[in-house]
């Protein structure tokens, strides 16, 4: 699936949440799961597993990864200190003028700040609702090396095997990735990957 290009709107929402994992699994505190989606087409474009807080280097490697098909229109995120550090180690161009300085980001970041607007990033925040009660099928994840790879099977799952419910469609279809996989979506992938 690396291999593949996925035809994005590059409208991106993105946001880190908490993940319960190994004992860990009712109390605040657990791993943090960074997550982008291209809102046109719901197909995740990019993630992040650590055990680690949140922090400028985390940001930049996780929005890094938003860019990998294309850069986007804009990403939107909450309005957490770290995301305008790396949007401009990431995006800033003195190549690109503003209006009154010598600069401009080279990708729009829009920020949803909750204290100030009373608003959510919404978007993002249902694609966490879903990821979150899957790991609740789980009991929480058990070991930091399976982890990561729980939450991949996740994103497969939402990307390329259930149809979206707001749009009727799978992700990977709407962003162009048409496989016949048959009616096991699974085991139509894996031949896939086989070939």
């Amino acid at each position: 699936m690396d291999t593949l290009k996925p035809k994005l709107s590059g409208e991106v929402y993105a946001d880190e949440t908490e993940i319960p994992r190994g004992s860990n699994t009712k109390k605040r505190g657990g791993d943090k799961f960074w997550c982008a989606v291209d809102w046109g087409t719901r197909y995740i474009n990019a993630t992040l597993y650590s055990p680690e807080n949140q922090n400028v280097e985390q940001a930049i490697e996780f929005l890094r990864k938003t860019t990998k098909h294309r850069k986007p229109k804009f990403i939107q995120t909450d309005a957490a200190t770290f995301y305008p550090t790396a949007m401009k180690k990431l995006f800033f161009s003195n190549l690109v003028t503003g209006k009154g300085w010598h600069g401009k980001l080279t990708v729009d970041h829009k920020v949803v700040n909750f204290s100030r607007d009373k608003k959510y990033n919404v978007r993002i925040e249902t694609v966490f609702s879903k990821i979150k009660d899957r790991v609740d099928d789980f009991r929480g994840l058990k070991a930091l090396w399976s982890a990561p790879i729980l939450m991949q099977g996740i994103i497969i799952q939402h990307n390329w095997i259930e149809a979206h419910t707001t749009t009727g469609q799978v992700p990977s279809e709407l962003a162009g990735l048409k496989m016949e996989l048959g009616v096991n979506r699974w085991l139509g992938l894996i031949k896939q990957s086989s070939l």
